[in-house]
């Protein structure tokens, strides 16, 4: 099968974001200037640059109560962080609950009971028990093609590590185990990892 994105697909569902998968899932904590805290899961996520590190996530969806499209974007244009919260299978549902459609000025991490702490090094919210949360400086919002599409990249000015999850010295997923975006309503666990050297290695 062939097709072209603009002349749709005749399929019952768009498989766009299945072909491209698995993809991490960025829980966005953000702080508007009232002071009120939001999360939200992004499923077009990830790293962009190790030095300095620095990561992206796109919204995709237009919201009538906030400008540039959802709370996150509306939030992080106003003051300028945002923090990167990682998603373990075990808060799939907690997750799912902030994934919901509510006003400007609903706290989702009150609405879903999920637990928050302070970041160290930005005016934000962090998900108290997520296996790794990266406190992150907007460096800047790209509108992208299309209604309401807006990449939001980040340089990263602080990292939590939930001590269980450091092992040897090494930051080990499989006590955790990261949760994937699939396509449709689909996810996936990673729970096995196996190693391959490059190369020139």
């Amino acid at each position: 099968m062939f097709y072209k994105p603009e002349e749709g697909h005749g399929l019952p569902h768009n498989p766009f974001s299945a072909i491209i998968s698995p993809r991490p899932i960025g829980w966005i904590s953000t702080r508007g200037k009232d002071g009120v805290d939001n999360l939200a899961p992004y499923s077009f996520f990830n790293a962009v640059a190790y030095e300095p590190p620095q990561v992206m996530f796109a919204s995709t969806s237009d919201k009538h109560d906030r400008h540039m499209g959802k709370d996150s974007v509306a939030n992080i244009d106003e003051t300028g962080v945002f923090c990167v919260n990682i998603v373990e299978f075990s808060a799939r549902n907690a997750m799912n609950a902030t994934s919901g459609s509510h006003a400007a000025g609903v706290d989702e991490f009150e609405q879903a009971g999920i637990k928050n702490a302070p970041c160290e090094t930005i005016d934000c919210a962090r998900v108290a028990d997520a296996p790794a949360a990266l406190e992150c400086r907007l460096s800047q919002i790209i509108r992208l093609e299309g209604a309401e599409n807006y990449m939001v990249l980040g340089q990263v000015t602080g990292i939590h590590m939930r001590d269980d999850c450091l092992v040897d010295g090494v930051f080990d997923v499989t006590t955790y185990q990261p949760l994937a975006r699939l396509g449709y309503r689909d996810y996936a666990k990673i729970s096995a990892l196996f190693s391959i050297n490059r190369p020139d290695e």
